[in-house]
């Protein structure tokens, strides 16, 4: 196959896999751009909406929107910055967590269940192209 067609053909592939899996949700329900500020914090460690927005690339005011609606479900908790008294910190609640582990958890089921309608072959072809899938997505 040609590599125009190749890279057309695994984008679509992947575009619909991935928004398959992430249609799978926890209790909240959350929209993805809430559930991603909710894996930064876990990455991260505690940040500033500020610092949030630069790392989903959009403005401060809609970060601050975001946060708002996770701090009213439960999922985060904000403080005041240690050294900005302008500035707040935006932490995971034991709800925040929970979520995350209960979103991966439904999205993991999800996946396992369609990979074990496969046969060892197809598994095996899998597993190569996960590897190569990381090198790709780390390029």
């Amino acid at each position: 196959m040609p590599t125009p067609s190749l890279a057309s053909e695994l984008r679509v592939a992947v575009g619909r896999a991935s928004r398959r899996i992430r249609a799978e949700r926890g209790e909240a329900g959350l929209p993805d751009n809430q559930f991603s500020v909710l894996l930064w914090i876990e990455k991260r460690g505690p940040l500033t909406p500020g610092q949030l927005a630069e790392l989903e690339r959009i403005q401060p005011p809609s970060m601050t929107r975001t946060v708002n609606c996770l701090a009213e479900d439960g999922l985060v908790s904000k403080a005041a910055h240690p050294t900005d008294g302008r500035a707040v910190v935006v932490s995971l609640t034991a709800a925040g967590k929970a979520e995350i582990t209960e979103t991966r958890r439904r999205r993991d089921t999800w996946l396992a269940v369609r990979l074990e309608n496969l046969t060892a072959d197809e598994q095996a072809h899998l597993a190569a192209a996960t590897e190569i899938l990381r090198r790709l997505a780390d390029s």
